[in-house]
């Protein structure tokens, strides 16, 4: 039933399988906010390597006010997971079902808000950046946040660079020459190599979304990840509304 479905998603009992697509599907998501958002705002928001290597740049080239702009984006990143650590030990303290429902909740909300607001907000500015990309960024680092304390730290969807490196270092075992009778044969992980795959095409396929949907409807296409993030979410939280 898709409410079992969901309830396996993004519930407080984990396994291996649910955490699994989830990660695909939130993949799907931060590509699609990443590519769609650098249409929107002209920055990519989704990993901090890039943003910190501009600061860098910036402050050895004497460009301080874009230093410290990116400094912003570092923050408001690092706030959004800071926010997922506050929300889900709450939860856990309280044995809720939604311990990880509820930070997907308040990124689908700030997703909509983006989407529904995002003109008005770019002229706004929060930490030296525009409220655009401080949304943003705050969102990415929420989603990364919720999906590696659920996984315990196996599963990343908001960048692809370790992904990528893990994928190499299966092919790597995947083709060592072991040597008859061996004690201890190099193998490769295929389910987690299978895994590694999957999130990097979601990653991927998103970003073409994303794009399509920001050149063709603006702010709005942030909407149906919204409420794609709501439909994942909702049910863990009527479950504990249910409860009290």
């Amino acid at each position: 039933m898709p409410i079992n479905y969901a309830r396996r998603l993004t519930g407080r009992q984990r396994e291996a399988g649910g955490n699994r697509q989830l990660g695909m599907v939130l993949a799907f998501v931060a590509g699609a906010a990443n590519a769609g958002g650098y249409i929107a705002v002209h920055q990519y928001t989704s990993h901090m390597t890039g943003i910190v290597s501009a600061m860098a740049d910036d402050v050895a080239g004497g460009a301080l006010g874009l230093a410290a702009a990116g400094l912003g984006a570092l923050v408001s990143f690092v706030a959004g997971a800071a926010c997922c650590a506050l929300i889900v030990n709450y939860a856990r303290r309280r044995a809720l079902h939604s311990v990880y429902a509820l930070p997907l909740l308040l990124e689908a909300l700030l997703l909509l808000s983006f989407g529904v607001l995002g003109t008005w907000l770019a002229s706004i500015e929060v930490l030296i950046v525009p409220a655009t990309v401080t949304l943003l960024c705050f969102m990415m680092g929420l989603q990364n946040a919720v999906v590696t304390k659920l996984s315990n730290a196996e599963i990343r969807t908001t960048h692809i660079t370790g992904v990528m490196t893990d994928i190499g270092i299966e092919l790597g075992k995947a083709l060592y020459p072991n040597r008859d009778g061996a004690a201890a044969p190099v193998a490769a992980n295929r389910v987690r190599l299978r895994l590694l795959a999957m999130l990097a095409l979601c990653f991927f396929v998103g970003g073409i979304a994303g794009a399509v949907g920001f050149t063709r409807l603006g702010y709005a296409a942030t909407v149906p990840l919204a409420m794609m993030l709501v439909a994942l979410a909702i049910v863990p939280v009527v479950d504990d509304l249910r409860r009290s």
